[in-house]
């Protein structure tokens, strides 16, 4: 579809002085000369129009035009040779297929040249070839033949020929200048289909009338809609369409032609002059009547048709009609102000739509990235991303959050929630933390009672970890870490002492080897294992998604996955790979014999120990206190004292064994369980999943390593996005030059 339009300064665009609007010069169009229609401002505010056309921003935004559409056989066509004074070919169906634009502009020498618009839909070479139909010629004569190949060259054919398309949505353009031509451009739609037959299918009606609707819907078009006399107005349809796209008539110009079939004198004439003068159908850019040729004047000149024309409406009742209402001369004029204020009105809004999409493409172009089409341009491109993770994951992994990509945080969102990740630091203590909490609670198989070595704080701290956990499986909907088995201080002491008897060596009775201690501490902390599995799996996860928010944030999308395959995947693979195998080995030295040389262990067990002695001690001297009536006080028997403590003194072997291992065995235990802790946070979480990613997600040392095979897996352009580079190139160009013809524009037209 081919728009003529019009432009104006934007004051919002960069590098542009704003410009007061511009004025209509009243005295444009005061003569009846065709060779003196317009003014010069005039004629630059329709070669403004034209050159945005000829940019091809028809296709982008809306532009002011005016269009010349109806019924077939309304006069459309005399109606535009009396407007321009061209002797366009009345060859049968030879414009009836595409819409024509018609330009006339005035220049010191005469040139007439044809040239195609393609329809945008058009395959790219299609386009091409038919941008390049580029015809001139000396004489009228010459048109019909070169429209006719024109014709051809949009592949429409013979009308009605057994191969032809029925329509073609490209226009056609005749642009005729010389030095009496006045400065106008009208788009010539076909005309609208009544009855079909073989030439003229239902389909040719279809097409022709969705492309003639297309053209009146744009709302900065002004339609000149032409009906004949010949035909009651009423069963014209060109009327209805005309009534629901433009509601309210504000941009329909309504020409009639063919008065001259009219009997003079009756009701019906009448009618038709009440309609000239807008007190039928009304509006608001009001009528023109024409009398064109009739079949008998077809010889006379353009001269002799405008006199003939003049003497019609001199006579009855055409009299009463105003002369800007009749004739071709009154029509140029109305045409020629109509077009002007027109796009002078239209200049503003069509300027900032312009600049708006503009603006629009030039961001959708950044979205695309820099071009990549070179070895040496998808290796920069690349390296710029990689520069730009590195900082990101550098600053992630060390608590830096003052790159944009942190973004804000999510207070009512947990700490590791995906809407928090991006701060990547923070969510590992956090897991790191929850890791800690996990072992404290769930690491050991058993969970014992009390003790009489217990203190009072490690009765207090088992009674709430236990309160801890129930909580905690409240809250969660599913949990596969393992629960401890509850266990009284007896029932423990019975697992020590079945263990004891199964693992019995050389050792005297009352005492244990050194190994009871090793299976002891091995089932207790048997959980161990699952929960630093899970841990680390947590982790590696958490940075996975971490990093796969890094390079949604730097890369284009089709690098994305391109970037995991070549690099992130193996890299985090083998990360976890590491964490899992440093695992292993910490683990193979839990498993060895126990062995600590911090003073905590001997500290832990000589208080138990002391507590459980001061415990006995003082259940034996409550044992003996004898209270002396003639004194009126409380004392200790000796002799019962010690009778106490024989009676608390464990005379079987195995039991007081095991007790002693059991006490050994949990101070170790409470031991070893902090050296864990801080040995998988440090050593495993720390060392093989969170420190290396700045240096082996796609890091600039890797780019650098890089094949160029690799590189063009990764970095090359896909076919669609070239296209679509191109594709916004040049809508960007076009809206470019666009704009700077609205500041060219500007300095030359009156203020």
């Amino acid at each position: 579809m081919s728009n003529s339009t019009d432009t104006s300064s934007n004051p919002d665009y960069e590098g542009e002085t704003p410009v007061a609007p511009f004025e209509i010069d009243a005295n444009a169009v005061t003569t009846s000369s065709l060779t003196a229609l317009q003014s010069a401002d005039q004629r630059k505010v329709m070669d403004i129009v034209d050159k945005l056309r000829r940019t091809g921003l028809s296709g982008i935004v809306e532009l002011p035009q005016l269009i010349v559409c109806g019924d077939q056989s309304s006069g459309k066509s005399s109606v535009l040779e009396a407007i321009t004074e061209i002797p366009f070919p009345r060859k049968e169906n030879l414009c009836t297929r595409f819409a024509t634009e018609i330009i006339l502009r005035r220049t010191p020498a005469s040139t007439i040249a044809i040239t195609i618009t393609p329809d945008k839909l058009r395959p790219k070479q299609e386009q091409v070839t038919l941008k390049a139909f580029n015809k001139s010629i000396d004489d009228f004569d010459q048109l019909p033949d070169i429209i006719d190949e024109a014709t051809l060259a949009m592949g429409l054919g013979p009308a009605g020929g057994p191969i032809s398309r029925a329509f073609s949505r490209d226009v056609l353009s005749v642009e005729i200048s010389g030095p009496d031509r006045p400065q106008l451009t009208l788009v010539d739609l076909p005309g609208l289909i009544h009855a079909t037959n073989k030439a003229q299918t239902e389909a040719d009606k279809e097409l022709i009338l969705d492309l003639v609707k297309e053209y009146m819907s744009n709302p900065r078009t002004i339609i000149l809609a032409v009906i004949s006399a010949k035909n009651d107005f009423a069963n014209q349809v060109i009327l209805d369409h005309c009534r629901r796209i433009d509601e309210n008539g504000r941009r329909t110009l309504g020409i009639i032609t063919k008065p001259d079939y009219l009997r003079r004198g009756s009701e019906n004439e009448q009618s038709w002059i009440d309609l000239a003068q807008n007190k039928d159908i009304f509006l608001e850019r009001g009528w023109h009547m024409l009398r064109n040729r009739d079949e008998t004047q077809m010889s006379f000149s353009f001269e002799q048709r405008n006199e003939a024309e003049k003497s019609f409406f001199c006579k009855g009742r055409y009299i009463d009609l105003p002369d800007e209402n009749v004739g071709i001369d009154s029509l140029r004029k109305r045409l020629s102000k109509l077009l002007y204020d027109h796009l002078l009105k239209e200049l503003p809004t069509l300027k900032d739509e312009m600049f708006e999409k503009l603006q629009a493409t030039v961001n959708d172009i950044e979205k695309l990235g820099e071009k990549r089409n070179t070895i040496k341009e998808q290796q920069m491109a690349l390296t710029k991303i990689s520069m730009r993770v590195n900082h990101i994951i550098k600053s992630a992994t060390r608590g830096y959050y003052e790159d944009p990509f942190f973004g804000s945080i999510n207070k009512e969102a947990a700490v590791d929630a995906s809407e928090n990740i991006h701060r990547l630091r923070a969510v590992i203590q956090h897991l790191n933390t929850i890791f800690a909490t996990d072992m404290r609670l769930r690491g050991h198989k058993y969970a014992f009672g009390a003790g009489p070595g217990d203190s009072e704080q490690d009765v207090d701290d088992e009674t709430k970890a236990m309160n801890e956990l129930k909580k905690l499986e409240l809250n969660e909907a599913v949990s596969f870490l393992p629960k401890p088995k509850k266990l009284t201080r007896d029932a423990a002491v019975d697992w020590v002492k079945k263990t004891l008897e199964r693992t019995r060596g050389y050792e005297l009775p009352g005492t244990f080897q050194p190994m009871l201690i090793s299976g002891l501490f091995w089932e207790q902390s048997s959980p161990w294992e699952e929960i630093a599995l899970d841990h680390i799996n947590k982790v590696a996860n958490t940075c996975k998604e971490f990093v796969s928010l890094v390079l949604q944030h730097t890369a284009p999308p089709d690098f994305q996955p391109k970037i995991a395959a070549v690099n992130v995947d193996s890299a985090l693979a083998k990360c976890l790979k590491d964490a899992k195998e440093e695992l292993v080995k910490v683990l193979k030295d839990k498993a060895r014999h126990p062995s600590t040389y911090n003073h905590y262990f001997t500290t832990t067990l000589q208080k138990m120990r002391q507590r459980k002695y001061q415990e006995l001690v003082e259940k034996a001297a409550e044992n003996s206190e004898v209270y002396d009536n003639r004194h009126c006080k409380t004392y200790n028997d000796p002799t019962k004292f010690q009778e106490a403590i024989n009676k608390a003194i464990e005379q079987n072997m195995d039991t007081f064994s095991s007790q002693e291992a059991l006490d050994t065995q949990r101070a170790y235990y409470k031991d070893e369980i902090k050296y864990f802790i801080n040995t998988v946070a440090k050593a495993v979480i720390e060392r093989h999943l969170v420190e290396p990613l700045p240096d082996i997600i796609l890091s600039p040392v890797h780019v650098t390593d890089m094949s160029d095979e690799e590189i063009r897996y990764i970095a090359a352009e896909p076919i669609e996005i070239t296209q679509q580079r191109e594709y916004l190139e040049n809508r960007k160009a076009m809206l470019e030059k666009g704009l700077d013809t609205f500041r060219e524009a500007m300095g030359g037209l009156k203020r």
